[in-house]
């Protein structure tokens, strides 16, 4: 389990601006090294490659970089406005996460940068004779930096910002904290307990907002430090009002409370790091989307169910599958906290996030319910869930609903058929 402040600095580091800054600040530290690095250099090679050698080349860097990033930068949000339009506004924010498009327009800014500082330099006379020996050097690696990401970036705008792509990368956003809460259910802590302690302080927000991350091994610490045992209330991805209790504290004081409430990062927005549930919703409102009568794509639909359907089926519940021994019983190798209990999202929880309002839009479709109507039955026969009580409600509720919306009984009779 990953500590608040670990997902913070990898979120920073899925942000373009950071990316960018980053390369700027290696091309300007390549370009004011050249200097410390001349006196090694012979002087056959001093001689040969002088100032008049690299001054074109970084002409040239410096002026269709620019032009480069400025392209790249257009292609870029229009390709993302055109997904955030096709699919969810929620998409958006994960496709300005993409390392790839990150990457190039990182190159595409140091290259320029590098090439401005170093012309500067050589025009105020910072770089000696030797010098340009040595931003010569620089001069082609950046090159071939530059014809990589090129290549990278032709070959990412063949699909940037199409529907497929689109999901393949909600896909794999929605896929690690259900792999996740497979292995952990409890987040590393323990279940919680039936009935609350006398007494207990409670843990009140100090602002209203999405609960995004929820670091119970630094909670943990907390416990061990002043003696406490807490007990959460929320998960990731719950929204919460000023003064909502989060958990309830056993022993401490009022400063244990302060302290242990570092613990919790609460934002404006739902996140992916640690919300099980919000990528299926994410998923799930591309499928309402195209159904709806402006986007009318039936297709679209199948697929974003068919999806839900895999993220759903592999992931096996805790204590089956891959977390089973090889003798079949249970795995438990016991929790790494054992001073915070924690609630676990239970199948109703991710089957209900996944499709509980998908129902109302499938069902004016007879090729879309049928599609539901399939997986609904598949995640409520004998399988990896044992609890199929959600699948099958859902599944009633998605018969009802065909049964007011569509006309034609020979329509209704296979959503029938399929969830009998």
């Amino acid at each position: 389990m990953l500590s608040s402040k670990l997902l913070t600095l990898l979120r920073y580091t899925r942000t373009l601006w950071v990316r960018v800054v980053l390369i700027s600040l290696l091309s300007l530290a390549a370009a004011l090294l050249a200097p410390l690095l001349s006196p090694l250099l012979p002087e056959r090679l001093v001689d040969r490659l002088d100032r008049n050698a690299v001054m074109p080349v970084l002409t040239i860097l410096a002026s269709s970089m620019l032009a480069v990033t400025t392209f790249s930068l257009n292609v870029m949000v229009g390709a993302y406005r055109a997904a955030q339009s096709q699919a969810t506004p929620r998409s958006y924010r994960v496709l300005l996460e993409d390392t790839t498009t990150q990457n190039a327009l990182a190159t595409f800014t140091g290259a320029f940068i590098f090439s401005l500082t170093a012309i500067i330099l050589f025009r105020a006379q910072v770089y000696d004779r030797a010098a340009s020996v040595t931003v010569f050097g620089f001069t082609i690696l950046v090159v071939v930096l530059i014809v990589l990401a090129i290549l990278r970036w032709i070959d990412h705008l063949t699909h940037l910002g199409s529907m497929d792509h689109t999901l393949d990368t909600l896909d794999r956003r929605a896929r690690a904290p259900l792999d996740s809460l497979s292995r952990t259910p409890h987040m590393g802590g323990l279940a919680p307990v039936e009935h609350l302690p006398e007494g207990a302080t409670p843990l009140c927000a100090p602002r209203g907002g999405y609960v995004q991350i929820v670091d119970v091994m630094a909670l943990q610490e907390k416990a061990e430090e002043h003696d406490l045992r807490i007990h959460l209330l929320v998960l990731p991805g719950s929204h919460v009002m000023r003064d909502d209790v989060l958990a309830w504290m056993e022993g401490g004081t009022d400063a244990a409370a302060e302290d242990a409430l570092s613990g919790f990062t609460i934002g404006d927005i739902r996140t992916f790091e640690q919300d099980a549930r919000y990528g299926l919703v994410v998923l799930s409102e591309i499928a309402i989307r195209a159904l709806s009568p402006g986007v009318n794509d039936p297709g679209t639909a199948i697929d974003v169910i068919d999806r839900l359907h895999r993220l759903l089926w592999e992931r096996p519940e805790h204590g089956t599958g891959r977390d089973d021994r090889e003798d079949g019983t249970p795995r438990d190798d016991g929790p790494d906290c054992d001073r915070v209990h924690v609630p676990e999202l239970t199948a109703g929880d991710l089957v209900d996030a996944a499709f509980g309002a998908l129902t109302f839009d499938a069902a004016a479709r007879p090729d879309v319910a049928l599609r539901l109507a399939h997986v609904l039955a598949a995640l409520s026969r004998e399988g990896q869930w044992r609890d199929r009580g959600p699948a099958r409600r859902l599944g009633r509720h998605l018969r009802d609903r065909c049964d007011e919306q569509l006309l034609l009984d020979h329509d209704k009779a296979p959503v029938r058929d399929a969830l009998s």
